[in-house]
């Protein structure tokens, strides 16, 4: 099965993450940070994986510390999870329409870090988190995954909805990448490794 549990304790947070790549699309997420919370939930129902997430951290400083140390936490748990990566897609995309918004996000898993996130927001927050943890989330979450990621909204006038579907084409987007295509039995690669 194509399961990891990862956790990591620091003197800000301590944060466990399960992650079974051919779930259901269960998110049990509790991170004190509910926009976060919020946001996850949607990776996991719209990538079919079952997540469950537990993380406290130093909220009574700012979400700062919780927010990228769940984002190292999940990012190792994908990096984990597709164990050597044969029969993998290994690459996926997804555009995700929510109400007036328009997101897209593209992933590979190059086992090569980078990220480029094009997501700009009106307002500084989104409910009790910064919205410029939107983009260090995905940019934290692609270095410790070890792949690439672009990440763009195209417009929007919600920043919510913006969000939401940016984090909706992320789950999916990764669905794509480590569903197990049946025609291939080595890694999808010219190199024969990743």
């Amino acid at each position: 099965m194509r399961i990891a549990t990862v956790e990591r304790t620091t003197k800000e947070t301590n944060v466990r993450v399960g992650l079974n790549l051919d779930g259901s699309g269960i998110a049990d997420v509790l991170t004190g940070v509910p926009m976060l919370d919020h946001l996850l939930s949607h990776v996991a129902v719209h990538g079919l994986f079952d997540l469950e997430v537990r993380a406290t951290g130093d909220l009574e400083i700012d979400p700062h510390h919780t927010v990228e140390d769940v984002a190292i936490v999940l990012g190792d748990a994908l990096d984990r999870a597709p164990g050597d990566k044969r029969g993998i897609a290994r690459m996926g995309h997804s555009y995700v329409p929510m109400d007036e918004a328009l997101a897209l996000v593209a992933v590979d898993l190059s086992g090569r870090a980078f990220a480029v996130v094009d997501a700009d927001f009106a307002a500084p927050m989104l409910g009790a988190m910064p919205a410029s943890l939107v983009a260090h989330f995905l940019e934290t979450l692609a270095t410790h995954a070890r792949l690439n990621l672009h990440a763009r909204v195209f417009y929007g006038r919600d920043d919510h909805h913006k969000a939401e579907a940016l984090f909706k084409a992320l789950g999916r987007a990764l669905a794509m990448a480590v569903a197990l295509d049946p025609r291939r039995e080595g890694i999808a690669s010219t190199k024969g490794t990743l």
